[in-house]
């Protein structure tokens, strides 16, 4: 392993940002190379099936061209659908992302739990796994959710952001039975973290908000650990499909290190 060997993360679009800015705060020195999946955004509307077979594939051949130390996967939908496969099929480490469950159980004091998450995410195994092993005698109250993409992406662009898409977001969960009781929710999407201050406000009183990008860089950190890190090129994006489309979020790329976009 070279000290200029990145660290490889990835998402189906620019959710992973969020993950990023926490390991720019733990691993400052970290080489990064963010791949986005743009051609098949947004996957969680997209069925388990292409999602499982499109996400170890696409992986493996950039594992081939990039050589990354490590890979995230930030992006819960596709680390509840196609972590264990990803696993399988590569030969470096690979950190996955799925809904902060355990900690906002530990967190919440009325027992009632929100998670905020897109379509395919919510309806996942893998979640009701998360809430019977850590949220046993919790109520877990989830909504799907995806306009909050357009909204986290929106507000990177520096537009305004759709209020009506925050409402229904809250709604969504506070229109539930025991819904008035909910004082934790889980961002169970990358995107969402960018959109937390709005949700916050929108939601009211003493509501706290857990996603789980802190805990992924420190995960990372730990894997790394006595690795040297040399950044001999800035970071940069790497995006399938159109990277034009990104441009305009140019700008807010460059406050988070990456300093272009490349086609893959």
């Amino acid at each position: 392993m070279k000290p200029s060997d990145p660290i490889l993360l990835f998402d189906s679009g620019v959710g992973g940002l969020s993950v990023l800015a926490e390991l720019r705060k733990t691993l400052p020195d970290a080489p990064v190379i963010y791949a986005a999946d743009l051609a098949a955004l947004p996957y969680g509307e997209k069925s388990e099936a292409e999602i499982a077979a499109r996400v170890p594939a696409l992986l493996g051949r950039m594992v081939e061209r990039f050589s990354p130390r490590l890979v995230t996967i930030a992006c819960n939908t596709a680390s509840t659908i196609a972590l264990a496969s990803v696993r399988g099929a590569l030969d470096v480490p690979v950190v996955g992302t799925v809904p902060a469950i355990k900690p906002a159980a530990a967190l919440t004091k009325t027992g009632t739990i929100g998670l905020l998450g897109t379509a395919a995410t919510i309806r996942q195994a893998y979640v009701d796994n998360l809430e019977s092993e850590f949220a046993n005698g919790k109520k877990l109250l989830r909504h799907a959710t995806p306009e909050l993409v357009a909204a986290a992406e929106a507000k990177l662009r520096g537009e305004p952001v759709p209020v009506g898409a925050i409402e229904s977001a809250v709604a969504g969960l506070r229109s539930q039975a025991g819904g008035e009781n909910i004082d934790t929710v889980v961002l169970a999407c990358t995107h969402f973290p960018l959109v937390a201050t709005e949700l916050a406000d929108q939601f009211g009183g003493d509501v706290s908000f857990v996603d789980g990008a802190k805990g992924i860089a420190r995960r990372i950190a730990y894997l790394t650990q006595g690795h040297g890190f040399t950044r001999e090129t800035s970071d940069f994006m790497v995006a399938t499909g159109d990277p034009d489309r990104l441009q305009t979020l140019m700008p807010a790329l460059e406050t988070y290190g990456l300093a272009e976009i490349r086609a893959f």
